[in-house]
């Protein structure tokens, strides 16, 4: 679960900055970082499963695909770390947000087809991964008590880097 860590983060991108600015009132616990991370990964794995559904074009799908790869790999590694620690994840009012953004962003996307469903989509895998980048460097990160946590959250981060230049090249390829 805290592979899930991860993939809040990504989920924090796509609800954008309110969650965010709650999180930071209150710095999350190692368990509340663990749900919002995996809920994050889910998101981002649901949304991109969209996108290799409705997209017809070859960039994006390769993408999505890579989204999907990527993300469900860092979540085994959660489960793996969360089973490891005996922690049981904590639900939060982060995670329910991101929840509820996300939801909202799959109907927005779900609505739209060709070309403005790509030009949509991958804008949103910009900003969803600038946003995660950033809470896992100013919020996710530093609050993380367990070492093994940290790690796993500063190796997301610089595979969430990766996913955010990968959107923007693909995002400049689009007409």
């Amino acid at each position: 679960m805290f592979g899930r860590s991860l993939a809040t983060l990504a989920t924090l991108c796509l609800i954008g900055a309110a969650p965010l600015a709650h999180a930071q009132e209150d710095k999350p616990t190692d368990p509340q970082i663990a749900h919002i991370a995996y809920t994050a990964g889910v998101i981002d794995i649901e949304t991109a499963k969209l996108a290799v559904e409705k997209s017809k074009t070859k960039g994006v799908v390769d993408f999505a695909n890579g989204m999907i790869r990527d993300h469900e790999a860092v979540n085994v590694q959660a489960l793996d770390l969360v089973k490891k620690l005996n922690v049981t994840p904590e639900d939060n009012p982060t995670s329910k947000a991101l929840t509820d953004a996300a939801a909202k962003k799959r109907d927005e996307l779900a609505g739209l087809d060709g070309p403005a469903f790509d030009k949509a989509y991958v804008a949103n895998e910009v900003a969803y991964h600038a946003q995660v980048n950033d809470a896992l460097a100013k919020l996710l990160i530093p609050s993380a008590q367990n070492a093994e946590l940290k790690d796993l959250l500063e190796t997301g981060l610089k595979l969430f880097q990766g996913h955010q230049a990968h959107a923007e090249h693909v995002a400049a390829g689009l007409k």
